[in-house]
C-alpha cells in the first residue's frame, strides 16, 4: 500500500453519466432551480430583516435557515453545473475536501436550527405567557451560535479524519459533488473509524434532533387540542405546518442517505437523493414558508406596497 500511495492533485466527479443533449437540458433546468433557490431564500431573508413585525424569535431562526439553504446550494450546485457543461469533470483535492467540509457544516447546522425552531414553537404554544422571557434575544443568539459552532466542529472532525487516510486511486468519485461517503471509497486503508464517527454523528444530528422534534410536537398537539376555539386551533397549526413539512423533507432524505446500509445498487439512488437534498430542498423551503405562512405573505405584500408609491414618485420626477 505504501508503494502505491501517491499524493492526490485532482479528483474526477463522474456525476450523471448521460448523453450530451440531456446534460445540456439538465444544466439549464438546474440553473433555473439554483436561481429560484437564491431568489426565494434571499427574499425571505430580506423581508425578515426589513419588516419589524417579523423581528421575532421564529423568524430570526427562519432567517438563519434561509442563509444556510443559500450557502448549502452554492457549495455544490455551481461546480455541478460546470461539470455538466465540461467534459473534464475534475476538482482539486483541496477543493474537494473543502466542499465536503462545508457540505457537512451546513447540513449539521440546519439539523440543529430545525430543532431550535421546534423548541421555539413548543414554548410559543405550550407556554405562551412565559414566551418572551424564555425566548429572549440573548437565548436566541446563544442557540443560533451553538448550532453553527456544533456544525462547524463536527465537520472539522470529519475533515481531519478524512485527511489522515492514504489514497491510492483511481481518482474517480461516483457522485455529483464531493460527498463524504463517496470520497471515502477512494481510500486504500480501513475506514472503519470514519464510518463509526459518521454513524455517531448521524445519531447526534439526525436521530437525536428528530426525537426532540417529535417530543416537542407531541406536547404541541396536546396543547392545541385543549384550545377551545376553532380559529385558535387553526392559527396554532398554521405556525407549525410549514416547519413540519421542512423537517419531513430534510430528515427523511438525510436518514435514507446516511443510515441505510450502503450497496452498489444504491449509488444512482443516492445521487438523486443528494441532488434533492442540496438543490430541491433549499428551493422548496421558501415556497413552503411563504405559501403556508400568513405573516410572511403579509410582509411580502407590505414590501410590494411600499415600492409602488416610490415607483410613482420616481415616474413623476422623470
Amino acid at each position: 500500500m505504501e508503494g502505491n500511495q501517491t499524493w492526490i492533485t485532482d479528483i474526477t466527479l463522474l456525476g450523471f453519466q448521460v448523453g450530451s443533449a440531456l446534460e445540456i437540458l439538465l444544466c439549464g433546468l438546474f440553473s433555473v432551480f439554483y436561481t429560484l433557490t437564491l431568489l426565494g431564500n434571499g427574499i425571505i431573508f430580506g423581508i425578515i430583516c426589513l419588516d419589524h413585525k417579523l423581528h421575532t424569535p421564529m423568524y430570526f431562526f427562519l432567517s438563519h435557515l434561509a442563509v444556510i439553504d443559500m450557502s448549502y446550494a452554492s457549495n455544490n450546485v455551481p461546480k455541478m453545473l460546470a461539470n455538466l457543461m465540461n467534459k473534464k469533470r475534475t476538482i482539486s483535492f483541496v477543493s474537494c475536501i473543502m466542499q465536503t467540509f462545508l457540505y457537512l457544516t451546513f447540513a449539521a447546522t440546519e439539523c440543529l436550527i430545525l430543532v431550535v425552531m421546534s423548541y421555539d414553537r413548543y414554548v410559543a404554544i405550550c407556554h405562551p405567557l412565559q414566551y418572551t422571557v424564555i425566548m429572549s434575544w440573548r437565548v436566541c443568539t446563544i442557540l443560533a451560535l451553538t448550532s453553527w459552532s456544533c456544525g462547524f466542529a463536527l465537520s472539522l472532525v470529519h475533515a481531519i479524519l478524512l485527511l489522515r487516510l492514504p489514497f491510492c486511486g483511481p481518482w474517480d468519485v461516483n457522485h455529483l459533488f464531493c460527498e463524504i461517503l463517496s470520497v471515502l471509497k477512494l481510500a486504500c486503508a480501513d475506514t472503519w473509524v470514519n464510518q463509526v464517527v459518521i454513524f455517531t454523528t448521524c445519531v447526534f444530528v439526525l436521530v437525536g434532533p428528530l426525537s426532540l422534534i417529535l417530543v416537542s410536537y407531541m406536547h404541541i398537539v396536546r396543547a392545541i387540542l385543549k384550545i377551545q376555539t376553532k380559529e385558535g386551533r387553526i392559527k396554532a397549526l398554521s405556525t407549525c405546518s410549514s416547519h413540519l413539512c421542512v423537517v419531513g423533507l430534510f430528515f427523511g432524505i438525510a436518514m435514507v442517505v446516511y443510515m441505510v446500509p450502503d450497496s452498489n445498487q444504491r449509488e444512482e439512488q443516492e445521487k438523486m437523493l443528494s441532488l434533492f437534498h442540496s438543490l430541491f430542498n433549499p428551493m422548496l423551503n421558501p415556497l413552503i414558508y411563504s405559501l403556508r405562512n400568513a405573516q410572511v405573505k403579509g410582509a411580502l405584500h407590505r414590501a410590494l406596497q411600499r415600492k409602488r408609491p416610490m415607483g410613482r414618485v420616481y415616474g413623476l420626477c422623470l
